[in-house]
């Protein structure tokens, strides 16, 4: 079989980056070094602007040139099956303009949609489940990536209230002490925003929490919470690019 390589766009953020390559060795079956997949990593975090800053209006350049400037530099380095960990780069505004130009310059990759992929597998996985509480940056809130897509699928999302969303989710991820993109860790105040955004969404009817900002698993680690089901969008892209890759090397869904 053809090996097929792996390419990770690893600076939006660098964090996120090194948890979704973490993620993509815990889920493969290899039992040497040398039976795990070739993944090609490109942490450039310099060179693309801030995701929820232009779609908020803050900065006027739109990422999505850098984004496929790097694409194509994973393209030369191998890669055939690429992933992006964050979720506001999928916003139609970022990530239409991707697709076009990785089109435009006659691109192969197979660039995979890390939100379509956890839709599919709420329907696959959590059929029963009808209302999905979501956890964000407030880029991705008032673009509603989550809730146009999920509607699309017959899901409801509940999203928190404005304030809630300014004040406690969105610092979580940006506050410039104790936010995960700062400090690249679960500061015990990131944390507690997190946990009453998931209590306030449970109490809204949520059945089960997405962390859609790939940040946001650092601090959320745990499968359940509250009986609440969590929804890791880091992991099933992790899954879904060893899938792509090579299959057989896929562990078992836990």
């Amino acid at each position: 079989m053809e090996e097929i390589i792996i390419g990770i766009v690893a600076g939006v953020g660098p964090f996120a980056g090194l948890d979704l390559l973490s993620k993509i060795l815990d889920q493969t079956i290899a039992s040497s070094d040398q039976a795990h997949l070739t993944i090609a990593t490109l942490s450039q975090p310099n060179q693309i602007v801030d995701r929820t800053e232009y779609l908020l209006g803050q900065v006027t350049e739109n990422p999505a040139s850098a984004f496929v400037t790097q694409l194509l530099k994973l393209e030369q380095m191998g890669a055939q099956v690429t992933g992006i960990p964050c979720n506001t780069a999928h916003a139609p505004a970022i990530y239409d303009l991707i697709r076009e130009g990785l089109r435009a310059a006659g691109s192969q990759l197979h660039l995979l949609h890390m939100i379509e992929e956890t839709a599919v597998f709420l329907d696959q996985h959590q059929p029963h489940i009808q209302r999905i509480g979501i956890l964000s940056t407030t880029g991705t809130y008032l673009t509603r990536i989550y809730p146009n897509l999920l509607a699309r699928m017959g899901f409801t999302a509940v999203v928190p209230e404005r304030a809630m969303q300014e004040e406690i989710v969105h610092p979580a991820v940006y506050h410039p002490s104790y936010g995960l993109k700062t400090t690249g860790t679960a500061t015990p105040t990131a944390r507690a925003n997190l946990l009453a955004a998931i209590q306030a969404l449970q109490q809204k009817g949520a059945q089960a929490i997405i962390l859609g900002c790939t940040e946001m698993p650092l601090a959320i680690t745990e499968p359940a919470l509250n009986g609440l089901p969590i929804i890791d969008p880091t992991f099933i892209l992790a899954r879904a690019l060893i899938r792509e890759a090579n299959p057989s090397k896929l562990k078992p869904w836990p």
